[in-house]
């Protein structure tokens, strides 16, 4: 039963949403001396979002916190949808649906924190990582096996081509190409 419910939620979409700390990192943020930050990305879940977009589905971020070096890991990844700084976080999802034109039963999101509850109550298809609260995995359709930082956006993105049934035609289509 669930399978099927996965099928039809994952035809269904056309974005990709992540949280970042906690989800593409495994949470922590390093200040530096000089003031600048440093935050460690899992290589795997860069190349879940090339898979992503091969499969033709948009991708993004929605952040409660702003970093310099977010915004260039979602450059170099080719992230469509980038908001940073929003600590509404259902707020930043309705500006994104009314700029991209999209119905909140197209979006999936994978986040990790109480702040993403919100944001995982609206929209079509949700995850949270092996490492989250359990107010937060209680709520989302699917838990990640990995931790956040750890490839649990990978996990997501794959759990979501396969479902659609792109996975093989998209893993051809790709070849080593890893930003």
């Amino acid at each position: 039963m669930k399978d099927a419910a996965l099928a039809e939620r994952c035809r269904a979409l056309r974005l990709i949403l992540s949280d970042v700390d906690g989800v593409m990192t495994d949470g922590t943020v390093l200040l530096l001396p000089d003031g600048r930050e440093a935050r460690s990305f899992h290589i795997r879940d860069g190349l879940g979002i090339v898979l992503a977009h091969a499969a033709g589905l948009r991708t993004g971020l929605l952040s409660g916190r702003s970093s310099e070096v977010v915004a260039r890991r979602a450059a170099e990844l080719g992230m469509a949808v980038v908001r940073q700084g929003m600590r509404d976080k259902a707020a930043g999802l309705h500006e994104i649906l009314a700029a991209e034109r999209l119905a909140a039963r197209e979006v999936a999101y994978v986040g990790d924190d109480l702040n993403d509850l919100p944001v995982m109550n609206e929209v079509g298809l949700t995850a949270a990582p092996a490492d989250a609260p359990l107010e937060v995995r209680t709520r989302a359709f699917m838990v990640l096996q990995a931790p956040g930082g750890r490839g649990c956006l990978r996990e997501f993105v794959e759990a979501i081509l396969r479902a659609r049934g792109d996975w093989d035609r998209v893993v051809a289509s790709v070849g080593a190409a890893v930003p």
